[in-house]
């Protein structure tokens, strides 16, 4: 691809924008560890949504959707899609007490809900897992989306293309920490929506307009439902049918199971993660959940449609390429001219270190505040442990490195850490709701969840034909169940907490509910329910519904069924205003002047 001078200027006034951010802040993210890993609790919804938006936006995330859609149509995205409700129980469930919480990272919390020894080494155990084993998976899978990326676009060295986003990345996240990723964040994701928007428009035109876009697809698929229909089941002879790439068990795993039983970052049952982390830095408990709000509305439903759009036009412009995530690459280097170019390579360098400054300062937050201060160096200065933070955000990356050559591909990536996941998430939603759970608990879910895992990813698929969703089925349910006979079975076992602790917490976040009513009434707060009460399940519904309602309400305008669109649009007008009506109406959520009020 030949780059103008223009086209280079405009990725050289990226560089030069973001940087200048970055040394903007680099004072006030200095000041102490409260600043640099949460900015210091002061951060509005608004930007603490629109930087989760544009971290969950990376350089990889375009490929995925364009592999999926190419080959398997439009509801290939269930993959993601089913996550949307785990996404809102953190909203109207997680959000508020997280933020009650008032803890640094989210691995933190194990030593306010847990006592003595167990706990100090679940926080350890967490940092160290989640800060580097986990953190460098997903950074090295990123980062080899942006290798190929740059290689197919530039066809130069992928040291060097990687080489120059890192030096800017790092120096902004070094410098300045959260305040600097969370504004240039919002940038980076103004500059790359617009960018995947644009090339969407091109790609459509390329092959003959939106009619003849259906029309392509529709003979590639075998039928407009099989490649334009959001749902990944059909209808034939009176009754329903699943298609051979998504069979009745996966979407019954993906639907019922998946979304409340898998660990997965950004979308973690009972929230968490750097999720958990932009909810801490919110200035209250209400701009911590509207953040978390906007995030879902923003995550699923508004962003995907141009890279669908993109993805379904590479199926006509390159039906023998064999990578399909490669495709949206090659769309942007034949279809887009000066300075679509330049905008276009600038906004793939935003989508990639958007996601990497996150989880640097993320991982960074975990081995700092988890580990070195807790564990190792107990009695430093601010400045001592700001400094340490900033070595532990290099070593990050460079070890991200040598994990990006070991990936095969991103979506094999993501089924893995699936996988490992699986069979941890209901404990971490019930340690918010009953007093009983321990932190034997969450360590033997999280041990027996990984061993499980490895021996069923290397066993069950063996009985299935390749790439058969049935095994990824299979390997979810077994990893969930004998994960939870597990914990279950440790947590009975076990010495339960000790009132004094279990007090404590109670008194600090307030769960409320019938799994703490004992605890809650023994402290002054006889049957207090959870926070939200009955409206937290009605608004977690109807966040669902207007999620979905408003992702294939658009999609149907995009495609031209224009009275259906606006009628799943108008489902998801009143869903919301559900939502802001019960919102209202909360005591902690309504809107007021001032600043956090303690439960």
């Amino acid at each position: 691809m030949t780059m103008s001078p223009i086209d280079w200027a405009i990725v050289a006034a990226y560089f030069l924008l973001s940087t200048g951010i970055g040394f903007y802040f680099t004072k006030r993210g200095g000041e102490s560890l409260e600043e640099y890993f949460i900015s210091g609790r002061q951060v509005p919804w608004w930007l603490a949504g629109a930087a989760m938006v544009a971290t969950t936006f990376a350089a990889d995330t375009p490929l995925v959707v364009t592999g999926l859609v190419a080959t398997k149509g439009v509801a290939g995205n269930w993959l993601w899609w089913n996550m949307v409700m785990s996404g809102m129980l953190t909203v109207f469930f997680f959000a508020r007490l997280w933020r009650r919480a008032r803890v640094m990272t989210d691995v933190e919390f194990a030593e306010i809900r847990y006592s003595g020894k167990p706990a100090a080494f679940l926080r350890g155990f967490r940092a160290l897992y989640l800060g580097i084993a986990i953190n460098l998976i997903i950074m090295g899978w990123v980062t080899r989306a942006m290798i190929k990326i740059l290689t197919i676009s530039l066809g130069i060295s992928p040291v060097l293309a990687v080489g120059i986003c890192f030096v800017i990345t790092v120096a902004y996240a070094v410098a300045a920490g959260l305040w600097a990723v969370l504004w240039t964040d919002l940038v980076q994701f103004v500059i790359k929506m617009s960018a995947v928007i644009v090339l969407a428009v091109y790609a459509v035109r390329k092959v003959g307009g939106m009619d003849a876009l259906v029309a392509g697809v529709t003979k590639h698929f075998g039928s407009e439902t099989a490649a334009i229909s959001v749902l990944p089941v059909k209808f034939s002879g009176g009754h329903l049918e699943a298609y051979a790439w998504m069979p009745l068990l996966a979407l019954t795993v993906f639907l019922s199971m998946q979304w409340w039983a898998a660990y997965y970052p950004g979308a973690e049952p009972g929230g968490g993660g750097y999720v958990a982390q932009r909810i801490f830095s919110a200035k209250t408990e209400r701009d911590g959940v509207l953040a978390t709000l906007f995030f879902q509305v923003a995550h699923y439903a508004l962003r995907p449609w141009p890279w669908i759009v993109t993805g379904l036009a590479t199926v006509i412009m390159y039906p023998d390429l064999k990578d399909k995530e490669a495709g949206y690459v090659h769309a942007f280097v034949d279809l887009l001219p000066t300075p679509w170019r330049g905008f276009m390579l600038a906004g793939f360098a935003a989508a990639y270190m958007s996601t990497i400054g996150t989880h640097l300062n993320w991982g960074a937050s975990y081995l700092v505040n988890d580990f070195y201060k807790r564990f190792v160096k107990k009695n430093e200065t601010e400045k001592h442990y700001v400094n340490v933070g900033r070595v532990a955000t290099v070593l990050l990356f460079i070890l991200s490195i040598a994990v990006t050559s070991q990936l095969e591909s991103v979506e094999k990536a993501w089924k893995f850490l699936l996988a490992i996941g699986a069979g941890t998430g209901l404990v971490l939603i019930l340690r918010w709701y009953w007093w009983r759970i321990t932190a034997w608990s969450e360590i033997s879910a999280m041990i027996t969840s990984f061993i499980a895992s490895l021996i069923f990813l290397n066993t069950i698929p063996s009985h299935f034909a390749a790439s058969d969703p049935n095994a990824d089925a299979w390997v979810m349910i077994a990893t969930v169940v004998v994960s939870t006979v597990v914990w279950l079975a440790v947590t009975f076992i076990m010495p339960k907490e000790t009132d004094a602790q279990l007090d404590s917490f109670y008194n600090r976040v307030r769960p409320g509910g019938p799994g703490w009513r004992a605890v809650a009434a023994r402290n002054g707060f006889p049957n207090e329910g959870i926070p939200g009460g009955a409206l937290a399940w009605t608004n977690w519904i109807a966040g669902i519904i207007a999620v979905y309602s408003t992702l294939f309400g658009i999609g149907k305008l995009v495609f031209g069924h224009m009275a259906l669109g606006f009628g799943l649009l108008g489902i998801a007008v009143v869903a919301f205003a559900w939502i802001a009506r019960s919102f209202r109406g909360d005591e902690m959520l309504a809107p007021a002047p001032g600043t956090y009020k303690s439960p």
